[in-house]
């Protein structure tokens, strides 16, 4: 009755079904998550501020380079309370890109001056919170790494236009120059930069809340 009975693997598919199925159902889930970050970027000419939840925007980055953090740096999130702030959030995802797309390349290149015998774990630290500057409330968002840092004189010109310290064909010297356009201009805020040689660089972007 059953003349190809005897060819198929009955224990193996009972053991192994289930978790190719499971390994189907997340996969779905991955791409339905990416499928929703990827919508924060296509908001990048929307006419008016929106309220965004910043949180969701810098996950949703995270997710898409998630590919680049998968070779040993650890991401560390230390959320705060954030209200939802009126912003052009698909920017503000492009200004995320951009400064922890420049974290982790700093950390990669941090890595090849290392000895490998150096205990040394790289890692990118988001920190947020409400401050008060100036009797005024801003949602503080600080992007940290711990690579080689930057120096003095190279941070004066960090946000120039056309500035970079990567090899030719791997910057373009505009990403920077771009997120501080956004964050001041587009959302009257400020994009500031702490950085020590041998500690590691912070960036803060400073969003109003009202």
């Amino acid at each position: 009755m059953w003349p190809q009975r005897e060819k198929i693997d009955f224990d193996f598919l009972q053991g192994d079904l289930p978790k190719v199925l499971l390994a189907i159902q997340t996969a779905a889930e991955r791409l339905h998550q990416i499928v929703g970050g990827m919508r924060n970027f296509s908001h990048m000419d929307e006419k008016s501020r929106k309220p965004a939840d910043l949180h969701a925007c810098i996950d949703s980055t995270l997710l898409i380079l998630e590919g680049q953090l998968k070779h040993g740096i650890a991401v560390i999130k230390n959320y705060g309370q954030l209200p939802e702030v009126n912003c052009y959030s698909g920017q503000l995802s492009q200004v995320f890109m951009n400064i922890i797309g420049n974290a982790i390349d700093a950390l990669n290149e941090h890595k090849e001056t290392l000895p490998e015998t150096e205990p040394w774990r790289p890692r990118i630290e988001i920190t947020t919170e409400v401050v008060a500057i100036a009797g005024k409330s801003y949602a503080a968002i600080r992007i940290t790494d711990n690579g080689s840092g930057i120096n003095p004189e190279i941070q004066q010109r960090i946000f120039d236009s056309f500035f970079t310290t990567k090899p030719v064909g791997k910057g373009t010297g505009l990403g920077l120059a771009i997120s501080h356009q956004i964050v001041t201009e587009k959302h009257q805020g400020q994009l500031n930069l702490k950085s020590t040689v041998g500690v590691g660089t912070e960036f803060e972007i400073l969003l109003p809340c009202d």
